[in-house]
């Protein structure tokens, strides 16, 4: 199967259950292949994470894949990293770096098993995106950040815009900081170099 192929079917799978037995296939060539495409999301979270976070922050990577983001920020010196994924497969990629203090197999869009006001900082790079983890899931990763933590994430263009994000966010108790320029996050993907998104930052009230 085609690095384009399998965009294309977890962009439409068609329950949770297929989005995450597609991740699971896919986990062991995911780096490789979303490298040849020019993926840039995890570059551009880690630098606003350097931006906005000290390193002795504990951090949540919602939708935690293979760890790239993890890995990213471990060589900038993060050391307290948790992640959580709805695919076995991506958590056993991730478990292989040996960077996070914690994995688990959980669902963005359902409770999360947190307690309230404990994480400092939440990134979520490529989960917010068609047929992914829904608005909806903000209730939770607001409840979990602490006052003053902050939630850095990509959203793809038209999820924003189609998914009421900015009405959505503007009822939580958190205020945008930061949003970055329209950027391609697969510029080299034959199929989706015209898919747009951009990174948010929000600080938790």
């Amino acid at each position: 199967m085609t690095t384009e192929t399998r965009l294309d079917s977890v962009f439409h799978a068609s329950s949770r259950e297929e989005l995450a037995k597609t991740y699971d296939a896919w986990a062991a060539s995911y780096d490789a292949d979303m490298q040849s495409l020019g993926y840039v999301h995890p570059a551009v979270i880690a630098g606003l994470v350097g931006r906005h976070i000290a390193k002795s922050a504990c951090i949540l990577d919602a939708g935690v894949g293979t760890g790239t983001i993890g890995h990213l920020l471990h060589i900038l010196g993060y050391e307290t990293l948790i992640g959580i994924d709805m695919s076995d497969g991506m958590l056993a990629q991730a478990a292989s770096r040996k960077i996070y203090t914690e994995l688990r197999n959980q669902v963005l869009g359902e409770p999360l098993d947190f307690k309230t006001a404990s994480i400092d900082c939440i990134v979520s790079t490529g989960t917010f995106t068609t047929g992914h983890a829904p608005v909806s899931a903000f209730d939770e990763l607001v409840r979990i950040t602490k006052p003053g933590g902050r939630l850095i994430f990509t959203v793809g263009t038209t999820v924003w815009d189609q998914q009421g994000y900015a009405e959505k966010l503007v009822t939580l108790p958190v205020m945008e900081i930061e949003t970055t320029e329209i950027y391609h996050p697969m510029p080299l993907s034959k199929t989706e170099s015209g898919f747009t998104a951009r990174a948010h930052v929000y600080r938790r009230s």
